[in-house]
């Protein structure tokens, strides 16, 4: 340790997006003290555009926690969506099936929300730094280390170690491989993601199923939008001119209706990969894992963000009867209440991508059973209700 800065915490958290600055905030709310850190400067972060959709119980921890209510102000609440196939649109009405409603809350200004109350609160959270390396994690007092900003080596200890370090995680691969389980699935196409400078086209959240393939048309802001189609993984951005972009969604939603998408420029385009995945155990020794380090999910069902929410309010929650009532072994409880939200969230997302999705290799059958899918999931009460309550989120256990 000669030459290295020395912090001691009890909690030290990898990942500074937004599930390792929830809990870093649910922890100050009880007096545990912890110290952030991660790679990213900031302002990097910060403009990373990303896309959200927040569950009620998302909206509630923001708000009850008192991280910031801005949700409420610039938030924009959606009371349902939109499935449309067969040339038409079909609402599934949350507030009628289920009495709760989502978000569209960019999970930019979730971050910076959070990031701004650990400003506002004295949190210790470091943005810019290099070399992570966990040590000990089996250890009573783990350990991170790290060059800082200003290029000063520095090693913090602490009791309890999380990894909040997103898909690529330096800590889920501290688990030995015999001790580890994970859980994979590869699709076999992306999203083409656009963002576009353009009044809204619809209301609400439009899922459409085509045989051209899926689209989404969502929004951002009363003039920016964003808009998704199905592509195949190789697909290569540049390749696609606005107008060529333009034709592939019209097309894909056009039905007898006469529904058509609002126009313009295209500020940012992307092809964003699919894949299913889960780590087992979400406990190894001192360390715990959260949010994408331990789990992803299609975006289809808008899961991603609230799971990893939902990881760190039951978190905080064992950390808490850990430290504050010298249960250690409330740990323990962790990785099972964690672990049956998120395989419900990988069903439901499952789900709502082969139930809308074209599979490259789909016969005539296959595509007209997802039709005959999805007007059985229009149709009925208890369909609709089941994927209401699916998107809108599960009461949190």
């Amino acid at each position: 340790m000669t030459g290295r800065v020395l912090t001691d915490t009890t909690v030290g958290i990898v990942g500074g997006g937004p599930a390792g600055l929830m809990l870093s905030h649910l922890l100050s709310l009880s007096g545990i003290d912890s110290v952030v850190v991660d790679n990213r400067p900031r302002s990097e972060i910060e403009h990373t555009v990303r896309a959200g959709i927040l569950e009620a119980d998302s909206v509630r921890l923001l708000l009850d926690t008192g991280v910031s209510d801005r949700v409420r102000r610039d938030g924009d609440e959606h009371d349902g969506i939109a499935l449309r196939f067969g040339g038409a649109s079909h609402r599934i009405d949350f507030q009628y099936l289920t009495g709760a409603s989502v978000w569209l809350y960019p999970q930019t200004d979730v971050f910076i929300d959070l990031a701004d109350a650990r400003a506002r609160d004295g949190g210790d959270v470091r943005f810019g730094i290099s070399g992570t390396e966990v040590v000990d994690v089996t250890g009573s007092r783990p350990g991170i280390r790290f060059t800082d900003a200003d290029g000063v080596e520095q090693e913090i200890r602490c009791s309890y170690l999380v990894g909040a370090d997103g898909s690529r995680s330096v800590c889920r691969h501290e688990v030995p491989e015999q001790q580890r389980t994970h859980y994979f699935r590869e699709y076999p196409f992306a999203w083409f993601g656009i963002l576009v400078e353009a009044p809204k086209s619809a209301p609400e959240l439009v899922y459409t199923h085509s045989s051209r393939g899926f689209a989404l048309i969502s929004q951002r802001t009363e003039s920016l939008q964003r808009m998704y189609f199905q592509c195949d993984p190789d697909t290569d951005p540049a390749d696609w001119s606005d107008a060529r972009i333009w034709d592939e969604l019209q097309a894909r939603v056009a039905g007898a209706d006469g529904f058509a998408l609002q126009e313009g420029p295209i500020t940012s385009r992307a092809v964003l990969p699919f894949r299913s995945f889960v780590a087992e155990p979400m406990r190894h020794g001192s360390m715990l894992l959260a949010g994408d380090a331990a789990h992803t999910v299609p975006p289809t069902g808008a899961k991603g963000l609230n799971l990893a929410l939902a990881d760190v309010r039951v978190l905080a929650e064992c950390l808490e009867r850990a430290v504050l009532k010298k249960d250690p072994d409330a740990l323990d409880d962790y990785g099972r209440r964690a672990l049956a939200r998120v395989w419900k969230s990988q069903h439901f997302s499952y789900w709502m991508t082969t139930m809308l999705h074209t599979l490259p290799d789909a016969s005539d059958f296959d595509v007209r059973r997802q039709v005959g899918e999805l007007e059985s999931v229009v149709a009925s009460t208890a369909g609709s209700t089941y994927l209401a309550e699916g998107y809108t989120g599960w009461p949190a256990r």
